[in-house]
């Protein structure tokens, strides 16, 4: 593995084994070229400045547990999207690690949130996605919001793994995403958190999955999910300006009866791939977690992983 010393040099570079696999992966696909998007900021804030934030909104956001609320736009059908989050947490995220004009990028774009928060924000976005509906589904969602004209979004159908042939180096200020759980979601919903017949509603026994194409994290053990995610986050990391931020949403899930702690594989594996953790903020979601089941009662304490997830900040180091 790289060490992180070589990772901070100007000029990044993969090690040789990771190289070579790389060069095999890519002979599969035909790029036309770097994408055209804008990157720069165009505020007026100073240039030490993270974000464009007024100190009453910079204090609010120094709380470690966040909460939020959906609105109309936001996507709550599981047949559109099986695992979405708030507009309102994009747009927080991003009003925070970047300013006005900056280049968000999301590399699992899913349903779109990512984008349409940018867009709500003046940030400049782009994302990725396996799936033609969903890549259908954001430009779909983003073209029902034109108010915001000065800047670009943008979804591509296309492998994250993929991502740099379209970017330049040091052009991203915020890597954005809640990225897909292994295959912790490839599986019958027993509904357990559920009370009584309220359990067989439309999700019971439903596989909530986005895809079974063999490229998605979500069809992989955790294991092999974690090292996918360090490849894919390896690439991406010289696409991100120094000390630029890299923030990623993901729960812990229960898996026959055993705690999956995805947020603790994936810090480590980052840290590996010359990514900084800079803090860990908590998602409370108990106010729009509704009726919760008796769940694990009475012979086994059991947390209810639907209240609360994680949002892991990264940041690329400063170079040396």
């Amino acid at each position: 593995m790289q060490s992180l010393s070589k990772i901070r040099k100007k000029k990044f570079r993969y090690p040789k084994e990771v190289k070579e696999y790389l060069t095999v992966r890519e002979t599969q696909a035909v790029y036309s070229g770097k994408i055209d998007i804008p990157y720069q900021r165009v505020c007026n804030c100073k240039p030490t400045n993270i974000n464009c934030q007024t100190p009453k909104d910079w204090i609010k956001s120094q709380l470690g547990v966040w909460q939020f609320t959906y609105e109309k736009r936001d996507i709550r059908d599981r047949q559109l999207h099986p695992a979405t989050f708030p507009i309102s947490l994009a747009r927080k995220v991003i009003d925070l690690f970047s300013h006005r004009g900056e280049l968000v990028l999301d590399p699992f774009v899913g349903s779109g949130t990512t984008l349409v928060a940018a867009q709500d924000c003046g940030r400049n976005a782009i994302g990725f996605d396996l799936k033609k509906e969903y890549v259908d589904l954001c430009n779909q969602r983003l073209g029902q919001n034109l108010l915001f004209g000065n800047t670009r979004q943008l979804a591509v159908q296309d492998d994250a793994f993929k991502i740099p042939a379209y970017l330049e180096e040091n052009t991203v200020k915020l890597i954005f995403t809640s990225p897909p759980y292994a295959n912790l979601l490839n599986r019958a919903r027993k509904n357990k958190s559920r009370r009584g017949e309220e359990r067989k509603n439309e999700q019971y026994l439903k596989v909530e999955q986005y895809s079974q194409d063999p490229r998605d994290l979500g069809t992989m053990s955790l294991e092999k999910y974690t090292e996918e995610m360090g490849d894919i986050y390896e690439r991406l990391l010289p696409l991100l300006k120094p000390m630029g931020h890299c923030v990623i949403n993901v729960p812990d899930m229960w898996w026959e009866n055993k705690r999956i702690t995805i947020h603790i594989a994936l810090v480590e594996e980052l840290r590996k791939r010359g990514y900084e953790l800079r803090n860990i903020i908590i998602w409370d979601r108990t106010n729009i977690v509704n009726r919760i089941g008796i769940f694990g009662w009475p012979s086994n304490y059991i947390t209810m992983g639907t209240t609360f997830e994680y949002l892991l900040d990264f940041w690329r180091p400063r170079e040396t």
